[in-house]
């Protein structure tokens, strides 16, 4: 057996990225954040928002600090997973660069602001985007489709819908989540049922409110459970 040494001088240098997929309702539809680039590569076109990570750089603590200056939000303010890794050799035109993608979804998200390379940032109708994917740069087209279906595929066995809320909230806009995540209209009387079945999904504040018009509705806020049990699936809906 012969044994191999390592070369450092046969492999090139690369860098890696962290690029996150940020989720938000606006308006009762799914937005993802996006930016307009300001610099080359792909000057104008619009991409998710990103960054290199430094020297000394945690990948997740570059994925916050990107989050930071985007969007102006924190850990508090977003539920945040790693998504996936991405390292085709020609994927960036500059380098070899492997970018390590992130899902974050948070609630009423503020208007975002354009970072240092970003010659604007905005929300965009996910739905909308992915209908003229050659819009967006590098392969964000597929990290952004890979996000959704990553959030979409949550939503029926995890209470990630409650990151979509407020801190109290009612059935009918928990509902709106899972319409807008989803694109389906949903049944609400056999959605209630589901939701308030769950065991450790929602806990009842006992206060109700008519912020939604029509008669009064019950507020709940998200209970200590993760998963959901049973799960919610789309195609019984």
């Amino acid at each position: 057996m012969v044994a191999m040494t390592y070369d450092p001088n046969a492999y090139p240098r690369f860098a890696v990225t962290a690029d996150l997929v940020v989720f938000t309702l606006r308006d009762g539809e799914l937005c993802v954040l996006l930016i307009r680039r300001g610099v080359e590569p792909y000057a104008g076109k619009l991409a998710l928002p990103g960054g290199f990570t430094g020297p000394d750089e945690d990948i997740e603590a570059a994925a916050y600090r990107e989050l930071q200056e985007e969007v102006g939000v924190g850990p508090e303010d977003v539920v945040l997973e790693q998504l996936r890794s991405y390292g085709t050799p020609q994927r960036d035109p500059r380098m070899r660069v492997v970018t390590v993608a992130w899902l974050a979804l948070g609630a009423n998200l503020p208007e975002p602001t354009a970072g240092s390379d970003a010659a604007k940032a905005l929300w965009m109708p996910a739905s909308k985007v992915l209908r003229r994917p050659k819009q967006l740069a590098f392969d964000h087209a597929q990290i952004l489709r890979d996000g959704l279906d990553r959030a979409r595929a949550k939503l029926e066995y995890s209470t990630l819908a409650t990151a979509f809320c407020p801190e109290e909230f009612t059935v009918g806009e928990l509902r709106e989540v899972y319409e807008a995540v989803w694109g389906l209209q949903l049944d609400p009387r056999n959605f209630h049922r589901k939701v308030t079945g769950a065991e450790g999904f929602l806990i009842a504040t006992g206060e109700r409110t008519t912020r939604g018009g029509g008669r009064p509705a019950m507020l709940y806020r998200a209970g200590k459970a993760d998963d959901l049990y049973p799960p919610i699936l789309r195609a019984t809906q």
